[in-house]
């Protein structure tokens, strides 16, 4: 099977780049040819706003640079992780339109939300979702802060939902969760074509290893260092966590001098700032747990994968995906979103108790190996891969 296989990159370096980077390394290695076609956000830079604003919504030039990649491989499927802001939707339409079958991953909840997070003033909100055009978005000016650049992307929706886009030109959807997928069917997408298939992590680093017994104890936080990411729960909870535990802090965003003004009132925290994938992995193979404090729903939360990978218990909000991957008493505990007392309690408890600790790090282990390996991946993606393909052929019998 020749895959082609289209990501945009946003400015900064995220979850979605590492999917991209690992599903096409997971092809190859099976055999399958696969074309790369990528593009960056840098690219807006000297775009006018009525350019950008007009290719967000339908982009020309992304269509013919996309069909003509389409016209010279000649794939059997086309993936599509992530069109926004420079290639579009459309792009979809020049595949359907050369017979090719098309995947989309739904990495964010963009489709629903022009802001992408289902998040508006540190609260979740779904008050966009299942509408035909997202008003409220561009009334509060949910992206970026801003009315004009939210009409912009509120117009690619309703723009892609009227030409059918979603309904005619993309053959199967991959939600990350089941809980993600409940979401985008309320919000419109056709629910018999949304398969669930999570996230992997590969290679795989092996049963944890044993710790010199006089280390203190260690909590790694592992993402962007914003708002939506409960970091500054993690900082205020921190104040109550019990004696020398560290706090490593891997990741840099809008929070960064938060951070580091915590860090320079408490010695036990540590900002790490951004790293490359190996020493985030040590570093979450090394920490005694994994916090993960969000107060959005994310659509899956990568790291808590790898923290089960490595046999590390994670604490994470009772929301969303977290809630959905996390056994709250086997492999983490899960406690309420944006309450830094409960989240240190967590901590503590866990910490004073190494025999349960010991429990949930083997329990996340076995999670692992039962549903987010390399050869567990593989078999979903096929699977997504072969369904697509016979709706693209069933189609075109009915065409012809």
């Amino acid at each position: 099977m020749k895959v082609l296989i289209v990501h945009e990159r946003y400015r900064q370096p995220g979850g979605e780049d590492v999917v991209f980077e690992d599903e096409a390394t997971l092809l190859e290695s099976r055999g399958h040819a696969v074309v790369r076609y990528e593009r960056h956000n840098d690219e807006l830079a000297g775009t006018g706003r009525l350019r950008a604003a007009a290719e967000t919504v339908w982009s020309r030039r992304g269509v013919t640079a996309v069909d003509a990649v389409l016209r010279r491989e000649r794939p059997d499927v086309m993936h599509v992780h992530n069109t926004f802001p420079i290639l579009s939707p459309s792009i979809f339409h020049a595949a359907a339109g050369r017979g090719v079958a098309t995947v989309q991953t739904l990495h964010n909840f963009r489709l629903i939300c022009p802001q992408a997070q289902l998040l508006r003033g540190g609260a979740i909100c779904e008050d966009c979702v299942g509408k035909t055009v997202a008003w409220p978005a561009v009334a509060h000016g949910c992206y970026r802060g801003s009315r004009a650049a939210s009409v912009a992307t509120a117009a690619m929706l309703a723009v892609h939902r009227a030409a059918g886009t979603w309904r005619d030109a993309v053959d199967r959807f991959v939600a990350l969760t089941e809980f993600s997928r409940d979401l985008f069917v309320r919000g419109g997408l056709p629910a018999d074509r949304i398969d669930v298939k999570p996230n992997f992590v590969a290679p795989d680093p092996g049963p944890p290893g044993s710790r010199a017994a006089n280390d203190p104890p260690r909590v790694a936080f592992v993402g962007r260092l914003s708002e939506e990411k409960g970091v500054r729960t993690l900082l205020s909870a921190w104040s109550q966590v019990a004696g020398k535990t560290r706090l490593e802090i891997v990741g840099d965003g809008p929070l960064r001098d938060d951070v580091n003004a915590a860090a320079a009132r408490d010695r036990r925290i540590e900002p790490v700032g951004r790293a490359p994938l190996a020493k985030v992995l040590e570093r979450i193979a090394a920490a005694d747990l994994l916090a993960m404090p969000s107060v959005w729903y994310e659509t899956f939360g990568r790291t808590t994968v790898e923290a089960f990978a490595a046999g590390v218990p994670v604490v994470a909000s009772r929301l969303g995906a977290m809630a959905e991957l996390v056994e709250d008493g086997a492999t983490g505990v899960l406690v309420p979103p944006g309450d830094p007392a409960a989240l240190a309690a967590a901590v503590n408890d866990l910490l004073a108790d190494p025999e349960r600790r010991r429990r949930m790090g083997a329990a996340a282990r076995a999670d692992y190996e039962a549903r987010f390996t390399a050869d567990r991946n593989y078999d979903l993606l096929l699977k997504v891969y072969e369904r697509a393909l016979t709706r693209r052929t069933a189609l075109a019998k009915v065409a012809a």
